[in-house]
């Protein structure tokens, strides 16, 4: 399976990225292909703009020429995974951005489904699921995320995991990555 897999992190050497890198080498050593797409140093512009604004009357609106790269780069994969840290109880800024410049109207939804039937979002959260269990806060980001994006973009086979405890200690951030490449093994194609 060919597997889009979007990383948001700023720094190559953080947990998020060993956690990709950790899942990636499980999926290859299945059978699978990645496609890395590392937002933050390929320099992918978040910010919405007038040419890339949902058309509710113009499901066939042509987007900017970025989004038009970035529907390629999907288009020519089976599955998407996005791996990335957990801030202010949401994804990064500049992964939201490319959620909302890419998973156009006319594409993503709107008459359409995102063009992948898996897509997985593996959220790496600083501290315990006891933690994120006491105020809701893994009820409620499985919701936006899971409910308000990959639901509603058709996604049948999808799944929002949360790898926590990332600042805790070292034992385990290793924990973390071992889950990841967990993950990649139930990736069966």
């Amino acid at each position: 399976m060919k597997t889009l897999l979007v990383v948001a992190h700023p720094r190559r050497t953080s947990l998020t990225f060993a956690a990709a890198e950790a899942f990636a080498r499980t999926i290859e050593g299945r059978n699978a292909t990645v496609e890395w797409a590392d937002l933050v140093r390929e320099g992918f512009d978040p910010v919405l703009r007038p040419t890339d604004e949902p058309d509710w009357n113009n499901p066939a609106k042509v987007y900017s020429a970025q989004v038009q790269a970035e529907v390629a780069r999907i288009e020519r994969n089976n599955a998407t995974v996005m791996v990335f840290p957990v801030w202010w109880w949401s994804m990064p800024a500049i992964l939201k951005g490319w959620v909302d410049r890419v998973w156009n109207h006319g594409w993503a939804y709107g008459g359409r489904a995102y063009p992948h039937r898996r897509v997985w979002m593996i959220g790496i959260a600083g501290t315990s699921a006891e933690a994120y269990r006491k105020r809701g806060y893994d009820d409620a980001i499985r919701t936006q995320l899971e409910v308000g994006v990959l639901e509603y973009c058709g996604i049948k086979d999808r799944r929002v995991e949360l790898l926590y405890g990332a600042i805790e200690s070292t034992e385990q951030a290793e924990s973390v990555i071992s889950d990841a490449a967990a993950l990649g093994a139930s990736w069966a194609p």
